[in-house]
């Protein structure tokens, strides 16, 4: 398959300038035809044959440059889906300028928690969808109403705190990996809460034994984690009831926080916190991805029926040695 990306801007209603625009990567199937276009521009036609397509938006972590999700972004779109990663550089607090996924702080206020969603970039991003489904290469090609929300630490947070009917009913999933709910302290939270999630569509929670970042970040939320994946089974078994049998969770053996990018860069974020990976981190993102796309296929609009949500679980409950934990409720 010929994977291609495109770029677009959106501006953010309400972000203060010069910290309101956010630059979107596009990826879709496409197809080579050799035209003027394409020769002379580099703009090639999507594939549409695979469409419509349904649309996997990608948060990154903090200061985490969205390339180092293209690895995902591209196994994705093999799978025959469009996939949106985005760069934002912002000011969420008052003298830290950071690339953030957009994290709006007053709705993880324990007065507003659970009203709506937390992902501040989404908005902007899903009238950008809109534009792309109205011109361009992917005009009429993007199933808008199949949109899956997924992403990495604080980007897999807002992810699932967002994925809600009532939030965006053109939501049906999320996914995250290295995330958690656990209340921070200085919100005015007590220590060791698990806030809930909205718990209304289908949920994938993945997390790694060896993540250090999540190990050696508990003082802000006022305990000490029994296990780096602690939280995240906290997460699953408590921000959820689940008895639909379509969430999730996978834990990784010898993942750390960062096995989910490539390449691994350690000039920004808090890479120095983590752990060191036990397991060929290439063999684990290649698990990740398989799991991740067998769970968009069963829940995200490909097929969305019983024999794919099966798929899921014989795959993830096969022994193998990448697989610490799984389970399904």
């Amino acid at each position: 398959m010929t994977v291609r990306a495109l770029f677009r801007a959106a501006v953010v209603d309400g972000a203060t300038p010069p910290y309101n625009t956010l630059h979107l990567k596009v990826f879709y199937p496409a197809q080579l035809s050799g035209g003027d276009r394409e020769q002379n521009l580099g703009i090639v036609s999507a594939n549409a044959d695979q469409a419509p397509f349904p649309v996997v938006i990608l948060f990154n972590g903090i200061n985490c440059g969205p390339e180092l999700y293209q690895w995902l972004a591209i196994a994705l779109v093999e799978r025959g889906l469009v996939a949106v990663t985005f760069a934002w550089v912002a000011e969420n607090l008052p003298g830290m300028v950071a690339l953030t996924p957009g994290v709006d702080l007053k709705m993880l206020m324990p007065d507003r928690y659970g009203q709506g969603p937390t992902a501040s970039a989404l908005p902007a991003l899903l009238n950008e969808l809109e534009r792309l489904n109205a011109a361009g290469v992917l005009a009429g090609l993007l199933d808008l109403d199949h949109i899956i929300l997924g992403g990495h630490s604080a980007g897999g947070r807002v992810a699932i705190e967002s994925a809600s009917p009532a939030f965006f009913p053109q939501v049906r999933a999320a996914f995250a990996y290295g995330a958690h709910t656990a209340a921070v302290m200085q919100l005015g939270y007590p220590a060791g809460k698990i806030l809930p999630l909205p718990d209304q569509l289908p949920l994938l929670l993945m997390g790694g034994t060896q993540d250090g970042v999540i190990a050696n970040s508990s003082n802000r939320y006022g305990i000490s984690w029994e296990r780096a994946t602690t939280p995240i089974e906290r997460t699953f078994h408590e921000a959820i009831q689940g008895g639909r049998d379509d969430s999730y969770l996978l834990l990784l053996e010898g993942a750390n926080h960062f096995s989910f990018v490539d390449p691994f860069n350690a000039t920004t974020g808090r890479a120095f916190l983590d752990f060191s990976a036990t397991q060929p981190n290439t063999d684990l993102r290649e698990l990740m991805a398989e799991a991740i796309g067998l769970f968009v296929e069963a829940h995200g609009g490909l097929r969305e029926c019983s024999e794919a949500r099966e798929t899921v679980v014989q795959r993830l409950t096969a022994p193998q040695p990448l697989i610490a934990h799984f389970e399904r409720k």
